[in-house]
């Protein structure tokens, strides 16, 4: 006999799953003590700068082809995975919130989120489903790393709060360039 439940279950996480996916690009792989940037007009990544003595990227970094931020550059990603892919590689992501946050420097204060995503490969299992299995104390150890490395730049980096994967999407789309 077929369960009817767990089929509408199922369907409703695909369905869920399908609402925030995306292209994003790897800049930064996870580990790196150096913060890489594409350069659309070489068609390269170059080194941008490297991270102060003892500091690397928690996470692979990355951006959101077709988006500009306040910045000017595409919408930052960090890609939430046990895993780190290599540099340049698209990835297919599911969109499961941001890090709300202003960054300033020299008089001048704009709006620069971290958007978070996973990875949305098949027969690869997420380690973080959406914002809730986020424990605090990473929410906490993430925001430190990037306050940490903005301020070795001389830039101040402000967590503002979170936004849900919805108000995330919604960010998304007005950014598109």
């Amino acid at each position: 006999m077929v369960n009817f439940y767990a089929l509408a279950q199922i369907f409703h996480s695909v369905l869920k799953s399908l609402m925030y996916v995306l292209q994003i690009i790897v800049e930064t792989p996870k580990g790196s003590h150096f913060k890489y940037k594409y350069d659309s007009k070489k068609e390269w990544f170059e080194v941008n700068k490297p991270l102060p003595t003892g500091l690397n990227f928690p996470y692979d970094f990355g951006a959101i082809p077709g988006t500009k931020g306040q910045d000017g550059d595409p919408l930052d990603v960090l890609i939430l995975s046990e895993f780190s892919f290599l540099q340049g590689s698209r990835l297919r992501c599911n969109v499961i919130g941001a890090l709300k946050a202003e960054q300033s420097i020299d008089n001048e204060t704009i709006r620069n989120d971290r958007i978070f995503v996973t990875p949305e490969i098949n027969g690869l299992h997420p380690v973080y489903e959406s914002l809730s299995d986020l424990q605090d104390e990473k929410l906490k150890e993430i925001e430190n790393f990037f306050v940490y490395y903005n301020a070795m730049q001389k830039k101040e980096f402000k967590p503002l709060g979170i936004l849900s994967a919805n108000e995330t999407w919604k960010l998304i789309k007005q950014q598109r360039s």
